[in-house]
C-alpha cells in the first residue's frame, strides 16, 4: 500500500494496492511502523523534480510517492550480513512496507538500489535506533518528528556561522512557526545570535509562546525593522511576495537570503531582480560531509546530538503528537498540511497499520 501525489497537481491523491514483492538476492523487506508528516514533505514535493525526491522511490508518471522520515522494521531479509528484527530510521515511502537493496554499513545499512546512486548518504542511511545515542527510548515520536529538521537547521546555523553570518547582526526566519524554524531559532539561540521570527497573524501567539526568538513580526510589518541593521534572511517559506518584501527593505544592508523551506508552495513568483544578495538554496547533506570530512563522523554525531539534547528538553511546552492511522488518517493530515490548516502546535505521526498505535 502506497499513498502517491500527482507530481503535477499535489491536491490529487491515490493510495495504490501493490502486489507483494519476492525478494532477490541483497534486498530486505521493511514493515513500516510510522512515519512523520509535516511542511517539509511538501517542501520535498515542490523540490521533487530539482532535488529528485520523487526518484526515492519511484512510481509510474505523473504519479509520485513522497519520502517521510520514519522508523521500520526487517521482517525478512535477503542479506546475508542483515538480520531480522532490527529496527531503523531512514527515509521511507509513505506506506505499510518497502523492500530495499540494502549494503550493510556502520550502525546499519544503506539503500543500494540503483535509482539511488545520485542520493546524499543521508538520504540513503538507514540508522538502528539501536545504534543510536541521539535516539531516546519512549519518545520515538518526537525524533521522527524533529531529528531531520533539525540536522538541516544545525547545519544552515553552521554554515552561516562559519561564514560570521556575512556580518549580519540578526537573523529573519520565515515561516517561523513551522518545525524546521523552530530547530534553527533553537540553534540560534543557544549560539546568542539575535533571531527574528517572521509568520502569519494566525500563528504568531504560537510563535511568541515558544520563547525561542528575538522577535516576532507578522509578514506585514516587515517595514518595522530597521533597514540600517545589517540582517540576513533564511527563508522557510518559499513565498516570493515575502522574500521581495524582504530584500526591498533591507536592499544591500541584507548580507545573505538563504532558501531552506517551501511552506508557501502556491507562492514561488517574485524572486527575480531583487536588490541586495542573489537568493541561494541551502542543501544541508553538502554542509554535513564538509564537517564530517572536517570533524570526523562521531564529533559531527556528537555536537549533532548536544543540540538536539538542548532543543527536545523544551519540546513538552509546545509540541503536541497526533497519532492518524490508515490511509484515510494520512490523506487528512496531508490536506491539512498541503492547505496550511494544521495547527503549528500539532506534530502528525501516521502508520498505515493500526497495531502500532494501540496501547
Amino acid at each position: 500500500m502506497f499513498f502517491e501525489v500527482n507530481r503535477g497537481d499535489f491536491r490529487d491523491i491515490r493510495v495504490l494496492d501493490a502486489p507483494r514483492e519476492e525478494l532477490d538476492s541483497g534486498q530486505v523487506r521493511l514493515i513500516v511502523e510510522r512515519f512523520a508528516i509535516t511542511t517539509n514533505n511538501i517542501t520535498y514535493a515542490v523540490a521533487g523534480d530539482m532535488l529528485d525526491y520523487w526518484g526515492f522511490f519511484p512510481s509510474a508518471q505523473p504519479w509520485g510517492r513522497i519520502p517521510a522520515m520514519g522508523l521500520a522494521s526487517v521482517v525478512e531479509s535477503a542479506h546475508p550480513r542483515i538480520e531480522r528484527g532490527g529496527r531503523y530510521f531512514g527515509f521511507l515511502p509513505m506506506s505499510d512496507e518497502v523492500v530495499i537493496r540494502a549494503e550493510p554499513r556502520r550502525n546499519g545499512f544503506r539503500d543500494a538500489g540503483a535509482h539511488r546512486g545520485d542520493h546524499a548518504a543521508v538520504y540513503t542511511d538507514f540508522r538502528s535506533v539501536a545504534a543510536d545515542p541521539v535516539f531516546a527510548a519512549g519518545r520515538d515520536d518526537e525524533y521522527l518528528l524533529l531529528w531531520g529538521m533539525f540536522r538541516t537547521s544545525f547545519l544552515a546555523d553552521d554554515h552561516l556561522a562559519d561564514d560570521d553570518f556575512r556580518g549580519a547582526t540578526q537573523t529573519l526566519v520565515t515561516s517561523a512557526s513551522s518545525k524546521t524554524s523552530i530547530c534553527l531559532a533553537s540553534c540560534l539561540r543557544r549560539r546568542g545570535h539575535r533571531g527574528i521570527g517572521l509568520t502569519s497573524d494566525r500563528n504568531r501567539a504560537f510563535v511568541e509562546g515558544l520563547d525561542l526568538y528575538d522577535e516576532v513580526l507578522t509578514y506585514d510589518e516587515i517595514d518595522r525593522l530597521d533597514p540600517g541593521t545589517a540582517s540576513g534572511m533564511v527563508d522557510m517559506a518559499g513565498s516570493g511576495a515575502v522574500r521581495s518584501a524582504v530584500h526591498r527593505h533591507f536592499d544591500d544592508n541584507l548580507r545573505f537570503s538563504l532558501t531552506v523551506g517551501a511552506t508557501h508552495w502556491e507562492d514561488q513568483s517574485g524572486g527575480r531582480d531583487l536588490p541586495g544578495p542573489r537568493p541561494e538554496f541551502f542543501f544541508a547533506p553538502s554542509q554535513g560531509a564538509k564537517r564530517a570530512g572536517e570533524w570526523g563522523p562521531e564529533e559531527l554525531d556528537r555536537r549533532l546530538g548536544e543540540a538536539f539534547g538542548h532543543l527536545l528538553a523544551g519540546t513538552g511546552r509546545w509540541l503536541t503528537v497526533a497519532h492518524r492511522t490508515g490511509p484515510a488518517g494520512l490523506e487528512a493530515a496531508y490536506r491539512d498540511l498541503l492547505e496550511g490548516r494544521a495547527d503549528p502546535a500539532v506534530g502528525y505521526v501516521v502508520s498505515l497499520s493500526r497495531e502500532w498505535f494501540e496501547p
